[in-house]
């Protein structure tokens, strides 16, 4: 927006002018307009372009249709005593006014006029979100694409390829917001609508062909809404869509003046015949005069082109490489901890290498991050704000959802601290159990040769803990580079002694409660990772029909989703009964053929039937869900009556055992039939040299065919269950473990959010929390590891006649004990036996990862003992993490929080979406689009690292991604990629993460730089901050936009509306203050601006915020806060003072139609008050 001046006789406000009454051609009517400070009456005039295709003049003509008032509109040149410096422009008032320029601006007005720019601040902040997109996404794409089309600009066929392509993804992301909604902000038509409708209007009219808008659903139904409302009609008339995306020859007719707001006079000399105007004649002179140049310029380009054909053959020139960003380092010599140097001048322009230099060490150094730097923990008037982290692996490093999750966090935590609150944001590592034990097994056989089982359980451990020492460190650093606040001296790992002890007492206690027990049960069993995982560990990967998955440790992929049938022989008859399975290798399990008791092919007594290895019972099942239209109304039945090999004949490898099978004979008492006898001697001799399962079945399948039991086999949809750690196919294994009774704890966790005690934003997310806890299982908490808390349970064996020998699935004959003389104790009291008579023998397993997880929230601070920390901080106040963790994690520390404690854990749990790729992929090692949060801080080449991955999905890797980062990722900083991933948060969507957006916000950093170095110098070398300070109206403006700005974060904050804070901050700084105010400024107020809105910039920006707050002077009531951290957060109340008085004084001067031959007021800024000094 740009303030001009005009000529004027009068003395008024800086920004506002006089124009001369001959510049503008008036309507009939007058209707009274309020610019942005004061009040004019008469008419007002709109500059527009005469070109058809403007749609930025466009945009202002379709808000102008919404305002109340008429206008002037006007497609000729505006007076040069204007100077304005583009159209549309917006002249106000008829005898002289103010003058509004840039299409945000005048569209802006008229919408407001028309109420249009949302009901709430929420809502307007939203509609300035989608003005933004429209400028800073999808006009710049729009015009690369169309103006080749048009003939503006020469035509590159690889680069207009490449615009279309960038095109159309930004019109997804637009696709997936108007998914649910029919307009942009609210349920009725806004200049958010207007904004990005005039923008998408040159793409629907000549790029979009009808495939292009059909994948665009949403969009193109929201745009024809738009476009065939009334107000729309009468500037656009109706829309022609592209049919074929060819250059068209463009015309310079002038674009249509809407009726409501056309001049009479001109439309009367045209109906009429009268000659026209000396006005209208110069203006087609000068179309004429650009029809001929467009014309030339057209001969000159095909000559060219002609000339170019028949040029001969030149070597390209190589295109001169892009202007890398300035990289300037700090280079004071600054010891660790101590205050950064900020005496030196500032560098030209802004570096992260040079602004993130030293200040972390020195916040932490000086305690700004503890709860009790400035309050004691005793009671704080303004209250406590508690989270703990959800701890990351021990094995892992940070990825940009891990950056999402800390910037959120931080960025709460530090709006909390500078509010006052006594804060705490506490970190912690999780131990992972699996993942640990797998990196340090690979570890130990790729140095030495050694397996786990060579080493020992106990020196195997000390191993784990001397790589933890070594390596664990990784992540802590990439936090702090994040610039996490995080109390670092209460940082927690889950195998400490003190989360450790917690840890066992919880088992034990829920043990004692009779919520643990011991049961043998089919478990989900995984082969690669040797151990029970639980059902939320278990993916379902459905597929149609016959598919090909690949499976670790098979070097070919493994046939799915096929029915296998093939025969058993009736005992005594020539008939045969048809079995069909998924899983032939089974059927060497099979010790029963269940049948329909309907289906009439099989209405026979129980009787016996021969088999391709054994004799087999013949069941009739009455209550059997088997269909006979569907199948072949046979199933194959395991000992257990279970349909999976592993629960009879797999070992825990996931390998075939000769064993099992001959036992499985003997326990059933099935005898081995002559004519199958050689057979099944020959197929278990053939499977009984360690084959793996899915080798066994292609055995299997071909001894069949060779033995002529085969029948068929054809596509099947089914389920398949996928480990979701290893990728491995998950087999069911009958095994006594330890489960924890959920039903009454999930009961409890579901109905605290049914009854408001617990809130989850965003709200969507309660059917899903309602649907799993409703019919919640009970959960599996033993995993056959070595690195974890091992299970404080002993099985008993008592040696005295009088008491029966117990077996391992009988909990009965397991205690649990802190000490092993404890659980001596209690044995001995349960059996009443003397001590001496016991033996025990803990179990091996550890609990699940999970377990330790799910008392994080109150074990860190120590948990069962009563200390400070424990009745201080919890219950917290919030939980912030990925919602794809719901049950996880926040479901668990639900449910053990109010068993353990009787408390909720947290308040609030805000569920952040998660973090995809710029093309809406899941974020993967194959697919080479994993890029590491410090990768993007500092940049990187991006070369492919030694991976664990195949060759084929190297280069996948590779060409993905040479595709998106060809010349590598360029430094950001971290200041530019925490607010771009706050500005990317949208509660309930995935983020399309995109690092040149990224590099964007790098851009707005440098804009801020520069502004605040520019405005130092207005201010000068001995500027002292008053506390109070004389204003005039442009000043009032820009404290008035100020006030918006603070109070659209603060509600941002209470309200985790992400986006609307870094648009708030976005706005003000870039199109208010650096666009507007600086031209026209006073020094006291530009250093409030200056002042406040670092503070706002603060909590998301923390190095660039210090870094230019540290060199502004101080007010006297600052001088107590020696960090921009640890001061006062912006509050609307005083700067919302000031504007009351002004919408007071407006009011009183249109109730009694003073005139404003004079100021209407003195008014003085005061830092903490705002009083009037001087009358109206």
């Amino acid at each position: 927006m740009n303030l001009s001046k005009g000529p004027s006789n009068q003395t008024c406000a800086p920004h506002c002018i006089r124009l001369p009454t001959t510049v503008i051609r008036c309507l009939s009517g007058t209707h009274e307009l309020t610019s942005l400070s004061s009040s004019f009456n008469g008419m007002a005039s709109l500059y527009v372009s005469p070109h058809p295709d403007d749609f930025r003049s466009l945009m202002a003509l379709v808000a102008a249709e919404f305002c109340p008032s008429r206008l002037c509109t006007l497609i000729e040149d505006p007076p040069a005593s204007l100077a304005l410096c583009s159209r549309p422009s917006l002249v106000l008032g008829s005898g002289g006014g103010e003058v509004l320029s840039g299409a945000s601006a005048v569209a802006w007005y008229l919408a407001s006029q028309g109420k249009r720019i949302g009901s709430n601040a929420k809502q307007e902040s939203q509609v300035w979100q989608w003005l933004s997109f429209a400028d800073n996404e999808l006009i710049p794409v729009s015009c690369a694409v169309v103006f080749p089309l048009l003939g503006v600009m020469g035509v590159d066929k690889k680069l207009q390829q490449s615009s279309h392509a960038e095109m159309m993804r930004v019109l997804n992301v637009l696709d997936k917001n108007l998914e649910p909604r029919t307009f942009l902000v609210g349920d009725s038509l806004t200049l958010a609508d207007i904004a990005v409708a005039t923008a998408a209007l040159l793409p629907f009219k000549y790029a979009l062909e009808p495939s292009n808008r059909k994948a665009l659903t949403n969009v193109t139904r929201w745009f024809l809404t738009c476009v065939n409302q009334p107000q729309f009609v009468k500037v656009l008339g109706q829309i022609s869509l592209c049919e074929k995306m060819v250059p068209v020859t463009p015309k310079l007719s002038v674009a249509p003046v809407p009726a409501a707001n056309a001049n009479p006079t001109a439309d009367a000399n045209a109906t009429n015949g009268k000659p026209k105007t000396e006005a209208q004649l110069k203006k087609e002179a000068k179309n004429r005069e650009k029809l001929e140049k467009f014309q030339k310029k057209k001969e000159m380009e095909e000559k060219k082109k002609q000339e170019k054909k028949l040029a001969p053959p030149t070597e390209k020139k190589a295109k001169p490489e892009k202007k890398d960003l300035g990289v300037i380092s700090y280079d004071v010599p600054t010891p660790n901890g101590e205050k950064k140097d900020v005496l030196s001048p500032l560098p030209d322009s802004y570096s992260p290498q040079y602004v993130e230099a030293a200040w972390y060490s020195w916040w932490e150094k000086q305690g700004y991050f503890k709860p009790e730097y400035g309050v004691r923990l005793e009671p704080n008037p303004r209250g406590v704000f508690m989270m703990c982290i959800p701890p990351p692996n021990v094995t892992g490093s940070l990825h940009l959802g891990h950056a999402l999750t800390n910037a959120i966090q931080d960025c709460l935590t530090r709006w909390h601290r500078m509010r006052g609150e006594t804060t705490l944001w506490n970190p912690g590592c999780d131990h992972a159990g699996i993942a640990t034990q797998v990196v340090v097994e690979k570890k130990l056989m790729r140095e030495r040769g050694l397996s786990r089982h060579d080493l020992g359980r106990d020196q195997f451990i000390q191993e784990v803990w001397k790589w933890k020492n070594e390596k664990g460190d990784r992540i802590y650093h990439q936090l702090k580079k994040l610039g996490s606040s995080l109390d670092w001296d209460r940082a927690c790992f889950t195998m400490d002694p003190k989360l450790s002890y917690a840890v066992q007492e919880a088992f034990i206690r829920l043990h004692e409660d009779g919520v643990i027990y011991r049961s043998k049960r089919l478990v989900n069993w995984s082969c690669t990772l040797n151990s029970a995982i639980s059902d939320i560990e278990v993916d379902k990967k459905e597929l149609t029909g016959r598919t090909l998955l690949p499976v670790p440790g098979y070097k070919d992929k493994v046939e799915f989703g096929v029915l296998v049938s093939f025969s058993y022989k009736i005992e005594g008859s020539d008939e045969e009964v048809i079995v069909a399975t998924t899983r032939i290798e089974t059927m060497l399990g099979d010790s029963a053929v269940a049948v329909h008791p309907a289906d009439p092919r099989y209405q026979v007594s129980t009787t016996h039937t021969h088999t391709p290895t054994l004799s087999l019972l013949l069941l009739h099942l009455a209550q059997y869900t088997l269909t006979t239209s569907s199948s072949p109304g046979t199933v194959h039945s395991h000992y257990f009556f279970t349909w999976m090999l592993s629960s009879c004949c797999l070992s825990s490898c996931g390998v075939l055992s000769l064993f099992f099978l001959f036992l499985l004979v003997v326990l059933c008492g099935i005898c081995l039939v002559t004519s199958s006898l050689f057979f099944s001697v020959y197929l278990l001799s053939r499977l009984s040299q360690g084959m793996k399962r899915f080798e066994a079945r292609k055995a299997v399948l071909q001894a069949l065919k060779d033995r002529g039991h085969f029948k068929e086999t054809k596509d099947n949809p089914m389920v398949v269950p996928v480990c979701s750690r290893s990728k491995d196919i998950v087999e069911p294994l009958l095994k006594p473990q330890w489960y924890v009774d959920c039903a009454d704890m999930g009961k409890q966790a579901a109905d605290s959010v049914r009854e408001g005690r617990l809130k989850i934003i965003p709200d969507h997310h309660h059917k899903t929390w309602f649907n799993w806890l409703d019919n919640i299982r009970d959960w599996c908490i033993s995993r056959q590891l070595w690195w974890g808390h091992r299970i404080p349970a002993y099985f008993v064996t008592v040696t005295d006649p009088s008491v029966t020998p117990g077996e391992d699935m009988d909990g009965h004959y397991w205690v649990s004990g802190r000490t092993e003389e404890e659980a001596r104790d209690k044995a001995a009291k349960r059996f009443n036996v003397s001590t001496d008579k016991i033996t025990l023998r803990q179990d091996e397993d550890v609990l699940d990862t999970w377990f330790s997880s799910g008392i994080f929230p109150f074990s860190i601070f120590g948990w069962p003992n009563e200390t400070q920390d424990l009745s201080v901080f919890y219950p917290g106040t919030l939980l912030e993490t990925g919602h794809d963790i719901l049950f996880f994690w926040v479901a668990r520390m639900v449910m053990m929080g109010l068993k353990l404690t009787g408390k909720l854990p947290f308040k609030e749990v805000y569920l952040h979406a998660v973090v995809r790729d710029a093309h809406g992929r899941k974020m993967s090692k194959s697919l080479g689009n994993v890029i590491d949060p410090l990768d993007v801080i500092t940049g990187i080449s991006l070369e492919l690292q030694d991976s664990n991955l195949d060759p084929v999905e190297v280069e996948k890797a590779k060409q993905g991604q040479k595709s998106d980062y060809p010349t590598g990722i360029p430094e950001c900083g971290t200041d530019a990629l925490r607010f771009a991933l706050c500005a990317y948060t949208s509660q309930g969507r995935d983020i399309n993460m995109d690092v040149n957006r990224i590099l964007g916000y790098r851009h707005f950093c440098n804009k801020l730089w520069n502004a605040v170095k520019f405005a130092m110098r207005t201010l000068g070398d001995n500027f002292v901050p008053s506390e109070k300070a004389q204003e005039s109206v442009s000043d009032r403006w820009i404290l008035s936009r100020l006030c918006t700005a603070v109070g659209l974060c603060n509600a941002g904050f209470q309200a985790y509306d992400f986006p609307a804070i870094t648009t708030a901050i976005y706005n003000f700084w870039l199109y208010e203050l650096c666009d507007v105010y600086l031209a026209v400024v006073c020094r006291q107020t530009l250093f409030t601006c200056l002042e406040t809105g670092l503070l706002l910039l603060a909590p998301i920006m923390p190095f660039v915020g210090e870094e230019l707050y540290q060199r502004l002077p101080r007010r006297r009531s600052q001088d107590g806060h020696p960090s921009i951290h640890v001061t006062p957060y912006p509050e609307t109340e005083e700067m919302e003072f000031v504007m009351t008085v002004v919408r007071t004084i407006r009011s009183l001067r249109a109730d009694y139609n003073l005139t404003r031959t004079r100021a209407d007021c003195e008014f003085i800024h005061d830092h903490k008050h705002c009083t009037v000094i001087s009358g109206l």
